[in-house]
């Protein structure tokens, strides 16, 4: 069920994204790079000509690094609801583990202690069983 409603901020993140994250964005990154590297000469390497790429690859990065987040938020939303449905669909699954990623680090800490001792018992278990 897709909603059809989304936000500017939405679309235009997903297409930078998909746009971003393709070979022929890198291609055009490193031409970029080359075309100024091979410009300066002609500039005698001046400090203008050195302060163009410097400010250029700073507001790129500075709104990748958004959009990577807006990005990553979005998959780990929709992941997380998607685990949430599997343990939701689960006979026997502890539903309580749900809402995990809202607990505190102590709390977290304690049922990741109780599953590694779980773990621990049935990887000594099928030691034995394998014996």
């Amino acid at each position: 069920m897709k909603s059809k409603k989304t936000t500017w901020f939405t679309r235009v993140s997903r297409a930078t994204a998909r746009a971003t994250g393709h070979p022929l964005a890198f291609g055009i990154a490193a031409g970029t790079i080359l075309v100024w590297a091979v410009t300066g000469p002609m500039f005698a390497f001046s400090d203008t000509w050195q302060l163009v790429i410097n400010t250029g690859t700073t507001i790129v990065t500075f709104l990748m690094v958004f959009l990577i987040q807006n990005t990553q938020n979005r998959d780990s939303e929709a992941l997380q609801i998607k685990i949430d449905e599997l343990i939701r669909c689960v006979d026997g699954a502890q539903e309580a583990l749900m809402d995990l990623e809202e607990m505190e680090e102590k709390e977290i800490r304690q049922i990741r202690g109780r599953y590694q001792r779980l773990a621990e018992a049935a990887r000594t278990s099928l030691r034995e069983s394998a014996q």
